[in-house]
């Protein structure tokens, strides 16, 4: 799985700041699998505890679409 900063708290949050153009990029935490840069991936969040998680779009590892 993939994580997003910033880290929201909950999906409505994400949801919230997408709408509203927050520049939101993900990554892979410790490295130990790299983070894809291009496509479509599951993102968990947040970080220490994943509550929710969502399938998204990403291009040069920033979020630009999300499915639903």
């Amino acid at each position: 799985m993939v994580h997003i900063t910033p880290d929201f708290k909950t999906k409505k949050e994400f949801l919230e700041a997408f709408k509203k153009g927050v520049e939101i990029t993900t990554y892979t935490p410790g490295g130990l699998f790299p983070s894809k840069q291009d496509g479509r991936v599951s993102i968990e969040a947040p970080a220490e505890f994943h509550k929710w998680y969502c399938s998204v779009e990403i291009k040069d590892q920033k979020v630009v679409k999300i499915y639903r």
